[in-house]
C-alpha cells in the first residue's frame, strides 16, 4: 500500500572525528555502527518518527539525517547540504574540547552559507572575517535561521570518572546559548537513546519541534523549499528504501 509520508531535513555537523557517522547510524537504526567510515561530502540515512505520538495529532513523517563531513578540504563545498535544512544537530566529542568550542564556527558556518549574515556586513579581508566570527552571537543565529538546534556529546564511555562530561558544558556554553537541549551519549551502545530513556525522549522532542517549525512555515507561506510531501512504499516491518541519488 502506498502512503503519503512529509519529510524533514536535519544537517549534522561538527569536526572530523567526533563520531557523527556512527550517531546517524544509531538514531537511524538503533544499532551501534562497528566500522564507521569517513564521510566525504555527505552522507544520508533516514528515520521513521512519529509526529507527536500518542495525540490525535499523532502522523508519521521521514527524518532525513545529513551526516555531513567535517574535512576542512570540503568547506567551501558543503555549503550546499544547509540550504534546505530544517533542523541542526552540533555534535562534538566529549574527550576533545576543541571540538566542543568549535560548534559556534559550524554555526557561523551554515549562517553565512545561507546568505543570513545579517549581524555584520560582508568584509573582504581574512582579519576581518575572523573578528566577524569572534563576535558571532549563537543566539542571532537562531533568530536569523529560525531553526531548532540539539546539541549531541559523543564518546561518553570514554570519559574519565573523575573528569564528568558536565565539565564541558561551561556558563555560556553553546546550548545554553541556543536555547537547545543537550545529550551525551555512548554511540557503540544502542541503549543509549533507547525508548523510554530521557534521551530518547529529548531526541524525540527535537525531531518534533523541527516537523512543527516546517509546518507553520508552511503554513505562513515562508517555506520555500518545494513540496514537503514524499511518495513512496513503507513496511512497517522492514527497513525504508533510500536512495541518495533522489538527490
Amino acid at each position: 500500500m502506498t502512503i503519503t509520508i512529509d519529510k524533514v531535513r536535519i544537517i549534522l555537523v561538527g569536526d572530523s572525528g567526533v563520531g557523527k557517522t556512527c550517531l546517524t547510524h544509531l538514531i537511524a537504526s538503533g544499532e551501534s555502527l562497528s566500522r564507521p567510515g569517513w564521510t566525504v561530502g555527505c552522507s544520508i540515512e533516514v528515520k521513521l518518527h512519529e509526529y507527536k505520538e500518542g495525540t490525535p495529532q499523532q502522523k508519521p513523517f521521514f527524518i532525513e539525517l545529513f551526516d555531513v563531513g567535517g574535512s576542512l578540504n570540503h568547506k567551501n563545498s558543503r555549503g550546499v547540504f544547509y540550504a534546505s535544512a530544517d533542523g541542526i544537530i552540533l555534535v562534538h566529542d566529549l574527550t576533545n574540547r576543541k571540538s566542543h568550542s568549535n560548534l559556534r564556527e559550524w554555526l557561523f558556518e551554515i549562517l553565512s552559507k545561507e546568505g543570513k549574515d545579517i549581524y555584520k556586513p560582508v568584509t573582504s579581508t581574512v582579519a576581518q572575517r575572523s573578528d566577524e566570527q569572534n563576535n558571532f552571537d549563537p543566539e542571532e543565529f537562531i533568530g536569523a535561521a529560525q531553526m531548532p538546534v540539539l546539541v549531541m556529546g559523543t564518546k561518553l564511555d570514554l570519559v574519565d570518572e573523575k573528569r564528568q562530561p558536565k565539565t564541558v558544558q561551561k556558563a555560556g556554553g553553546i546550548a545554553e546559548q541556543c536555547g537547545a537541549e543537550e545529550i551525551w551519549l555512548n554511540c557503540d551502545d544502542p541503549r543509549s537513546i533507547a525508548a523510554g530513556t530521557t534521551d530518547a525522549v529529548k531526541l524525540s522532542r527535537f525531531f518534533d519541534r523541527v516537523i512543527e517549525k516546517k509546518l507553520q512555515s508552511r503554513d505562513n507561506g515562508f517555506y520555500g523549499g518545494g513540496s514537503v510531501t514524499d511518495r513512496r512504499r513503507y513496511n512497517t516491518a522492514g527497513a525504508t528504501p533510500y536512495n541518495i541519488n533522489n538527490y
